[in-house]
């Protein structure tokens, strides 16, 4: 039976349009969704990261890890306290490593531990293999604007 033969002639071509542009408005979502995910899986989410090809791994582990809380430039990762900023920050801004130097084993130490206080960092965010990585990419890149100094587990620095 045909809507005009029901009665509802109006009502059901209004009902038709309605439900061609509900549709059409799906497809667009759907296409603006499938290029997101195109764009994620080719890179392009990850901005610049600046490091040699050997390295590369432990930056983007950094980037995806800790960069809520930490801030280093190599690794496209913006999470300490901004620059300027005098008063306390948050209680998650770590420390950055654009100006902070840390070598290997104490990058490891504080990865395995929770950072050098236990109190913020989570312990083992990243293990093993991983962890490894992001403390080679840390010991060969950070601290690059702080004139070379390395600040140790207990807080004192040395050339």
């Amino acid at each position: 039976m045909t809507a005009s033969r029901a009665g509802g002639g109006y009502y059901a071509r209004a009902v038709t349009r309605l439900t061609a542009k509900i549709r059409a408005r799906k497809a667009v979502a759907v296409a603006l969704a499938a290029a997101s995910a195109i764009a994620v899986a080719s890179g392009c989410a990850q901005g610049d990261i600046d490091v040699d090809e050997a390295n590369r791994e432990g930056a983007i582990l950094f980037n995806e890890r800790c960069s809520g809380c930490h801030t280093f430039d190599r690794a496209n990762s913006y999470g300490s306290k901004p620059e300027g900023q005098l008063a306390g920050g948050e209680l998650t801004n770590g420390p950055n490593f654009n100006v902070r130097r840390v070598n290997r084993e104490d990058a490891l130490y504080a990865i395995r531990n929770g950072g050098f206080s236990g109190a913020i960092m989570p312990a083992n965010i990243v293990m093993g293999e991983e962890a490894e990585k992001v403390a080679e990419f840390l010991d060969q890149y950070s601290g690059e604007e702080s004139g070379g100094t390395d600040v140790q587990a207990g807080g004192e620095q040395t050339p």
